[in-house]
């Protein structure tokens, strides 16, 4: 084996008792809400609002996350066994989460959120862009310790042998291309919003955001490996052919946002 490569080799679990498990994927998850709470806390004390309303936000997200990301899994890339096993769709436990569908569901669930609360659809939207995406980069990672969505083969020196696969040559540890991809995402954002101290132009941090994550993820599909059979063969694969209406979706809403100029207003 070359030297120069990383032989991987990561146990997915962290401890085992009995038939429970606790395993890094599980938790980098939970990292991602967890780390998205307390920034989002942040935020709303920034603004003077009650930490009622962000209990409700960060249920109406995690509902929107999971639900989005387990049916864009089932529909994007599976629908012919789910539809004919419709059991399977509830087992989230069995592995199966799109990051496409869990955008979607964070588009609905918001839109749920703001109507009960009365609130600015963009402004909320505005703000949750900047959790989502350091919450993309604790997935990737937690993709990492799972061995999975990985590239293809690679000469290059930092090339992964992801050895609990049975493979035997390095490839392109994409997840962690990605997950840096996601983090600088969120510095971006972060620095965006606390710059104007929350009173940017709205609509920019959502918008950015749809276009830089779903950019990131078109270009680097390129270096994936295909994650089901029907893809081979395929010019552009299904995570690409997703990206799509996000990246155009986001400069759509970039170049409202910038000919209206409208500014949030933070009430202190």
């Amino acid at each position: 084996m070359n030297l120069l490569v990383i032989p991987w080799d990561v146990n997915p679990e962290i401890f085992r008792i009995g038939s429970f498990a606790i395993r890094w994927y599980g938790l980098l998850f939970a990292s991602g809400f967890l780390f998205g709470y307390i920034i989002m806390h942040r935020i709303f004390k920034n603004e003077n609002l009650p930490d009622a309303s962000l209990d409700r936000l960060t249920i109406y997200m995690a509902i929107g996350v999971i639900v989005g990301a387990r049916l864009g899994h089932c529909l994007f890339y599976e629908p012919g066994y789910y539809l004919s096993h419709p059991g399977e769709i509830l087992k989230v436990w069995h592995g199966g989460l799109a990051s496409h569908g869990a955008g979607i569901g964070i588009l609905l669930a918001i839109w749920f959120f703001v109507r009960k609360e009365k609130k600015n659809y963009t402004w909320a939207i505005d703000r949750i862009a900047i959790v989502v995406a350091l919450a993309g980069f604790f997935i990737r990672i937690g993709n990492l310790m799972n061995s999975e969505i990985y590239g293809v083969e690679t000469t290059l020196p930092w090339g992964f042998v992801f050895l609990r696969n049975g493979e035997n040559v390095p490839k392109h540890p994409t997840q962690i291309y990605e997950g840096l991809a996601y983090l600088l995402i969120f510095v971006l954002l972060y620095r965006m919003y606390w710059n104007k101290k929350g009173e940017h132009i709205q609509g920019t941090l959502i918008s950015l955001a749809m276009i830089l994550i779903f950019v990131a993820r078109f270009f680097i599909e390129f270096l994936k490996e295909d994650q089901v059979d029907f893809e081979k063969g395929m010019t552009l694969n299904m995570g690409q052919l997703l990206s799509i209406p996000f990246i155009i979706a986001g400069c759509i809403w970039l170049w409202y946002s910038i000919k209206n100029k409208k500014r949030a207003v933070i009430k202190r």
